[in-house]
């Protein structure tokens, strides 16, 4: 594979999709990639004839720089690993259906609270359970349920309530009102100080905001008073967000070490976490026995399957990719307005535009579109009494309108992306927004947002990529030549 810098930037060369690692939620989208037919990897980065000619020395180092990062890449240990490391140790019961055993768990909390109508502990628990519902379902007005009873619960009961006041501070992260959500963590750990809850939200919440390192500090902390599965897994992402690949491999491996029978939920989530963290490297074969173990220990994951679905499009696999697509609507059924189906519909319009078919694309995006807004109608709607109704969709429009790829939608992608900048500034954040000033012919402002995600130390190819198309517009050859063969170094696919 030969792969040459770029000398004339398109549309073709920016095409969001998903993010690397998602937080609490764990529903949003995979890594950024590149998926229009006519852009092949030896066209990626290809020079004109007439630049060729006048750069044959770059030409050559970029060669020998490619040859040598597949030959890194072919001994890397990384490649080493088997899939036995990464089996579910204990015995899996036949019936794993986790909607169904949270709908009866939730059944049995409702009957407690009408025999006991006093009792704000009930609440506090039955809320929990909504948290579970939302992230499994991905249906945003559980945590709406949760946050109800939480306040119930608190007007029962006080004092010394933290059970309420994590589920509280869960729902405003699930909200993106990341200051609250470090707010209501911040004071149960007055009283708590080791409490997990508190502690695990204050790591992803001050990822989002991009405050990586004091994001460390609390994972650090995790790890060292409560080594959980849980607590491995989010020092993992922190790890992958400065870059730290050895770590958070080391991490994960520790999260699945300790890993305990009935914790099904976790155990398919940090294997699809690091199954994505693999697909981001280009290992293929790693990504997709973790992406399967998944599905075999929580079959029907969303979570898994939209991260097959995008294995099978690096792939040029595109019926497979579809089908994946296919099952995670088939699991939704007739509840559209979730964040797994939103995520469906946009892979399948990508896979209908890669295979040139314009009109079912467009089908595709309009489902999309429509299934954002209607969530958000419903939401403004249903609880018009609490101001406070939207669960953070902006992101992912905005996504929507920027690979849909008509000019028309950017200054409402912008809007969208100017308002959620203030709010979060992680990676895929000030990515996004790049991508949409760069669209918009304002590359310098892009260019300033690359320079601020990469201070954090994070190893992206896609955004080494965009970066380097953004040098280049800029006339800036050298830096651009610097971030192109780091894209390469980073994955040897790309």
């Amino acid at each position: 594979m030969i792969c040459l810098l770029p000398s004339k930037i398109t549309d073709k060369h920016l095409y969001p999709l998903y993010p690397l690692f998602p937080l609490t939620q764990l529903s949003n989208p995979l890594p950024e990639k590149k998926y229009e037919p006519s852009l092949q990897k030896s066209k990626y980065m290809q020079l004109t004839t007439k630049h060729w000619q006048k750069t044959p020395i770059l030409a050559t180092l970029t060669i020998i720089a490619t040859i040598g990062f597949q030959a890194y890449a072919h001994q890397n240990p990384i490649n080493q690993k088997s899939q036995s490391d990464y089996q579910y140790p204990f015995e899996l019961s036949t019936s794993r259906n986790l909607i169904g055993s949270l709908s009866k768990e939730i059944a049995f909390y409702q009957q407690r609270i009408q025999q006991r109508p006093e009792d704000g502990l009930d609440r506090v628990a039955l809320a929990r359970v909504y948290l579970k519902m939302a992230r499994t379902s991905g249906d945003s007005k559980w945590y709406t349920l949760a946050e109800e009873l939480s306040q119930e619960s608190l007007a029962k009961l006080p004092f010394e309530n933290h059970g309420a006041l994590l589920v509280l501070a869960t729902v405003a992260e699930a909200r993106h009102d990341f200051a609250e959500t470090i707010r209501l963590s911040e004071k149960s750990l007055q009283t708590k100080p080791n409490n997990q809850d508190a502690l695990a939200m204050l790591v992803t919440a001050n990822l989002a905001k991009g405050k990586v390192k004091t994001a460390r500090v609390f994972a650090n902390r995790l790890v060292e008073k409560i080594p959980t599965l849980n607590s491995f897994t989010l020092r993992a992402l922190v790890n992958i967000a400065q870059g730290k690949d050895k770590a958070a491999i080391e991490d994960f491996k520790s999260a699945i070490a300790s890993e305990e029978p009935g914790e099904i939920a976790t155990s398919a989530k940090v294997r699809t976490l690091l199954g994505r963290f693999y697909l981001s490297r280009g290992k293929y074969s790693l990504a997709e026995q973790l992406f399967t173990e998944a599905l075999r220990i929580l079959p029907q994951y969303p979570f898994a399957l939209l991260n097959l679905a995008e294995l099978e499009v690096e792939r040029k696999n595109f019926q497979e990719a579809e089908k994946y697509y296919t099952q995670v609507l088939d699991v939704g059924g007739n509840n559209k307005s979730n964040t797994f189906d939103h995520q469906a519909l946009m892979g399948i319009a990508r896979v209908k535009k890669i295979q040139d078919n314009i009109s079912g694309a467009e089908e595709y995006w309009n489902k999309a579109e429509k299934s954002f807004q209607e969530h958000s109608h419903e939401h403004h709607h249903e609880h018009s009494h609490n101001h406070k109704q939207d669960f953070g969709h902006r992101r992912d429009l905005a996504k929507l309108l920027l690979l849909r790829g008509n000019f028309q939608d950017l200054p409402k992608a912008l809007s969208l992306m100017q308002s959620e900048v203030k709010i979060r500034r992680d990676a895929e954040t000030l990515d996004t927004l790049a991508q949409i000033l760069y669209r918009l012919q304002r590359p310098q402002e892009a260019k300033k947002l690359y320079q601020e995600i990469l201070e954090t130390g994070i190893k992206d190819a896609q955004i080494f990529n965009r970066a380097g198309i953004i040098e280049t517009e800029l006339g800036n050859p050298e830096q651009a030549k610097i971030y192109f063969q780091t894209a390469l170094e980073v994955n040897p696919n790309i």
